[in-house]
């Protein structure tokens, strides 16, 4: 196979751009266009894809001869057309025979013995079930996690890691200071080198229990300024935001998306606040103190977005208020200090925290919607997180932590079965998602504060960051389709692209169960569920 040319690299966007009255959003949009708005396409984006290459519409594009070694193609795809009625996706391929498992991350292959200074403590390496005695032991254990100390993996063969933060190497702490007791989370203690694990707490009850400082006695309320209090003074023009200390080297990707790493680790980031901008909503822009912006976005019948961004962009509070001046507050971590321990500037929180022990039964903290349709998804989306919540984290630090993500449960679309190389979902696809889109607006209707975090996977085929660019557009898909098609508000819905680090199945070949889209409800990590006025 070849591998794809490389597209013409776009300049880096330091700031969020509002998008231009009238011009479509990135992904496939399920609903008719409207002739009578003029619209500006935007160019094809080729997608990194994960298996053979798929028949083109168009000429292909020259590509390079293969290097010795290198990892089997992308397939480029062709970008998705100005509000299409209708997106269509490629028929996808079937699914492929087990391949041999794609090495693991360092803490499930890993050696034994103690770790040596700077490197996380670990539970024993779990390796995935093969054989049908092994399988079986993975289900009695999933059946039961809190009983045991092993690493809890899919009881199906290959199964990878149930948690996502059993996946990843943890990046190493300074050398000779392991344990680092300024980075320990409120109230904990350092395990020392060899010693067992206690017996992990029951889960919280509610998302106040989980979010308590003490233990059984819930915390007093927050008081959250209104996020309009202070006076502004208001800009001509889109602010520029300065580059966040410890975010590595910066390469401009496919539709304004920027590659970085962080903790030798590589992410997506770009603006998802684009999906607010409905056509003729264009926000304004007002300077705040300490570097601060503040944005506003005000649709059709008064309601207003409200959106205070520190001088990196990062989000401190994010309000919405209706036509009769009432706030609801989505996001609110104001008090992000700006030189956060470790990587001069950027500090993953889950570093604080001992690796993590499910301590309830898989199947209620997964939800797989091929499986399980039956299932009640509100009563599932609206339980607590399976573990404390230390503090208040802001939306980046949970996108980019795994380690806090696992604190929530999570629902696998996996009715989605995007084509290779595709973000585009079919709408007799679209249709699987009518019961969790429900299960969504009635908690929504309950508190519309809440937030859900859309995240995006692909299989382990093609390149690390051509992988990334297409899972945060699948991502960006489902959150699309949710909103246009079911009626979700935008702005309860964050978005984001993992790639292919978080394998559901351990394979380096073609998969259709890691061509997934994820969503979590994060409430309970991005605010203080209780607050006053």
């Amino acid at each position: 196979a070849e591998a794809p040319a490389e597209g013409k690299p776009r300049a880096p966007a330091d700031a969020p751009k509002p998008r231009p009255a009238g011009a479509p959003s990135d992904a496939a949009r399920p609903q008719p266009p409207e002739p009578a708005a003029p619209v500006r396409p935007r160019p094809p984006a080729p997608a990194a894809g994960e298996a053979a290459p798929k028949p083109q519409d168009s000429a292909p594009v020259p590509t390079p001869a293969p290097q010795p070694g290198a990892r089997p193609a992308e397939q480029s795809q062709p970008g998705v057309p100005a509000n299409p009625p209708v997106p269509q996706a490629a028929p996808g391929t079937p699914e492929a025979p087990a391949s041999a498992p794609v090495p693991l991350p360092p803490n499930q292959a890993g050696q034994p013995g103690a770790p040596a200074d700077g490197e996380a403590r670990q539970r024993p390496p779990v390796a995935p079930p093969v054989t049908p005695e092994e399988i079986e032991r993975a289900r009695r254990i999933a059946e039961n996690p809190a009983a045991s100390d092993q690493t809890v993996v899919l009881p199906v063969e290959n199964g990878a890691a149930v948690l996502d933060s059993a996946k990843e190497a943890p990046a190493p702490l300074p050398p000779g200071d392991p344990q680092r007791p300024d980075r320990r989370g409120p109230g904990e203690r350092p395990r020392p080198v060899g010693a067992p694990d206690a017996p992990p707490p029951p889960p919280p009850k509610s998302d106040a229990e989980a979010q308590a400082v003490t233990p059984g006695r819930p915390s007093a309320p927050v008081r959250i300024e209104p996020v309009t209090a202070e006076r502004g003074e208001r800009l001509r023009e889109a602010p520029r935001y300065d580059t966040p200390r410890g975010f590595g080297e910066r390469r401009a990707a496919e539709d304004g998306r920027i590659i970085f790493e962080i903790d030798n680790r590589t992410f997506v980031r770009h603006d998802d606040s684009e999906r607010f901008y409905e056509q003729g909503y264009e926000p304004r822009y007002e300077r705040l103190r300490g570097g601060r912006v503040r944005e506003v976005i005000e649709r059709d019948g008064g309601t207003q977005i409200v959106t205070i961004r520190d001088r990196y962009g990062n989000i401190l509070q994010r309000s919405r208020i209706d036509r009769n001046g009432r706030e609801y507050v989505l996001y609110y971590a104001p008090d992000l200090p700006e030189d956060r321990p470790g990587n001069d500037g950027w500090y993953d929180p889950g570093r604080d925290l001992p690796p993590m022990r499910l301590t309830v039964p898989v199947d209620q903290y997964i939800i797989d919607t091929s499986t399980e349709p039956d299932r009640d998804y509100y009563r599932f989306l609206e339980q607590p997180p399976v573990e404390r919540v230390e503090r208040v984290y802001s939306l980046d630090e949970v996108r980019y932590s795994a380690r806090i993500r696992d604190k929530v449960r999570r629902i696998d679309l996996d009715t989605i079965t995007f084509g290779t190389g595709s973000a585009d979902i079919p709408m007799s696809q679209a249709k699987t998602l009518r019961r969790v889109a429900d299960a969504i607006q009635e908690i929504l209707q309950r508190d519309p504060s809440e937030t859900f975090l859309i995240e995006g996977h692909t299989d382990a085929v093609g390149s690390d960051e051509s992988n990334l660019v297409l899972s945060d557009r699948r991502a960006e898909s489902v959150a699309n389709l949710l909103t246009d098609v079911y009626g979700i508000p935008p702005e309860n819905l964050a978005t984001q692209g993992y790639g292919e680090r978080y394998l559901k199945v351990l394979t380096d070949g073609p998969s259709q169960e890691n061509r997934r889209v994820t969503i979590r409800r994060i409430t309970p990590l991005v605010k203080p569920v209780a607050q006053s006025r």
